[in-house]
């Protein structure tokens, strides 16, 4: 039905046909249009140059420490009693130590404990910073002036010389004992900060829901109060992981670290230091590899701090300076 102008009435359109309805077809899922938290969290890791630059230093690190060591014939203990303190060449890459080991092959073994102590570190501590914390915060009461206490206490002891007092009676005990060395005396400051964390969060609706239920009080802890600070825990192990390397290796620079005949970067650095001077390379090269580490990590936490928690300040400037971009785009268009 047409109208006087020549146009269509409202009732004249087209009506959509009834009985067709629009399916997915058969296995394909309907559209996420609302990715999650992970995807969200990964694409702005992704959009930190710094922060990839320094997850891929970091792999490439792993990478040259436990596959490095196959590309020479020299292992970390074979000395070469023709080639005493000789410089990089094409037999020696990285040169030979006064006793005639092969650095490149020295170093890379070093590289290898001192990741794996900083990692390993790095996990424990948070674990106990996160178990203490929120037990202390969630329980109150006795538990709280237990474990507040008992954190009081670990702060104002000097944990630099608490661990090289300790680490010779355990020195036979190798490595592993030196991992649970650090990590008892670097979680203090983490634990206090998820304490207050929880104190906020065990007034939430879904924790208060969980105790009228009867759920005990230690699975509440572990399902509800620590995933929703997941973000701080992830953080603070890449933090503690740097931390550690660090602490390590000033550590073994002491000879209260890694013991022969293990070898970790700061043996390695602290062997070969009165040497350093008339022969660079002994020092250049572990001592690189311990900045590469720190620089790494400490990208990595930059990444993950402005990821997981977009209200950051380095999380804003950036957004800023992406919203700054795609204006001046769109003037030149």
């Amino acid at each position: 039905m047409r109208t006087a102008t020549g146009g269509r009435t409202p009732s004249s359109r087209r009506a959509p046909r009834s009985g067709r309805t629009r399916t997915p077809r058969p296995g394909r899922p309907p559209h996420d249009h609302h990715p999650s938290r992970t995807r969200l969290t990964a694409r702005r890791f992704a959009r930190n140059r710094l922060a990839v630059a320094g997850l891929a230093l970091l792999a490439l690190l792993f990478l040259a420490a436990y596959a490095g060591p196959l590309l020479t014939p020299w292992d970390h203990r074979t000395h070469d009693f023709l080639n005493f303190l000789s410089g990089p060449s094409a037999e020696h890459w990285w040169g030979t130590t006064q006793s005639g080991l092969d650095l490149y092959a020295l170093t890379l073994r070093g590289l290898q404990k001192s990741l794996v102590i900083g990692i390993l570190v790095g996990v424990v501590s948070t674990f106990l910073s996160a178990v203490v914390g929120a037990f202390a915060g969630y329980f109150g009461g006795w538990t709280d002036r237990v474990l507040t206490g008992a954190v009081d206490l670990l702060l104002v002891m000097p944990a630099f010389l608490v661990v090289a007092v300790l680490s010779p009676l355990v020195r036979g005990s190798g490595w592993p004992v030196f991992v649970v060395l650090l990590a008892a005396f670097s979680w203090m400051i983490t634990g206090r900060v998820v304490r207050s964390v929880t104190l906020t969060l065990k007034d939430r609706e879904y924790v208060k829901a969980a105790r009228y239920m009867g759920v005990p009080g230690p699975v509440i802890v572990f399902r509800h109060i620590l995933p929703n600070m997941a973000s701080l825990l992830i953080i603070d192990a890449v933090i503690q992981a740097g931390a550690a390397v660090i602490g390590e290796s000033g550590l073994s620079y002491f000879g209260f670290g890694v013991q022969p005949p293990d070898v970790s970067l700061g043996t390695v650095i602290a062997d070969n230091t009165n040497m350093a001077a008339s022969y660079p390379w002994l020092f250049f090269f572990p001592a690189g590899c311990l900045v590469l580490i720190g620089v790494s990590l400490a990208f990595i936490g930059d990444g993950l701090r402005d990821a997981l928690d977009p209200d950051a300040a380095g999380a804003q400037a950036r957004a800023k300076g992406r919203g700054k971009r795609a204006a001046m785009e769109g003037r030149r268009r």
